[in-house]
């Protein structure tokens, strides 16, 4: 039957089947050109223009926290150095106590080792007085 028909029957069929899949691809195509793709497009920077505050928002509490962050550490580098210098000029101070300290008791100890000395000749002296009786 199919033999029957004319080819250029056959050929005109297949060319307006053609054409109207040209169409519809041409009318699905303007459809998107002229509805999807501006809502798209639309949908788009307004998500990205969120997005963009967003970020900028959250850059900016980081950069906040950052400062923050920088003068804790000053402040801590500050306190430790005040402490260090109060360490070493406790410590100068401690010294120089303890060497007072040993100088006294050097001192003292010179003075007990003479009084003992002198103490011993005098027994000495009492000694020999007592031995020439």
């Amino acid at each position: 039957m199919i033999q029957d028909l004319n080819p250029d029957l056959l050929t005109e069929k297949r060319g307006l089947r053609e054409v109207r899949v040209l169409e519809n691809l041409k009318n699905v195509i303007q459809e998107t050109n002229e509805q999807i793709l501006p809502k798209c497009r639309e949908t788009m920077q307004d998500h990205l223009s969120q997005a963009l505050q967003r970020l900028q928002a959250a850059s900016h509490l980081v950069h906040k926290l950052q400062q923050k962050e920088q003068e804790q550490r000053k402040l801590n580098n500050q306190y430790l150095l005040i402490s260090e210098k109060q360490r070493i000029t406790q410590w100068e101070d401690f010294m120089k106590e303890q060497h007072n300290k040993q100088a006294a008791v050097d001192e003292e100890h010179k003075k007990a080792t003479e009084r003992l000395k002198e103490q011993y000749a005098e027994m000495e002296k009492d000694l020999a007085k007592f031995s020439s009786f």
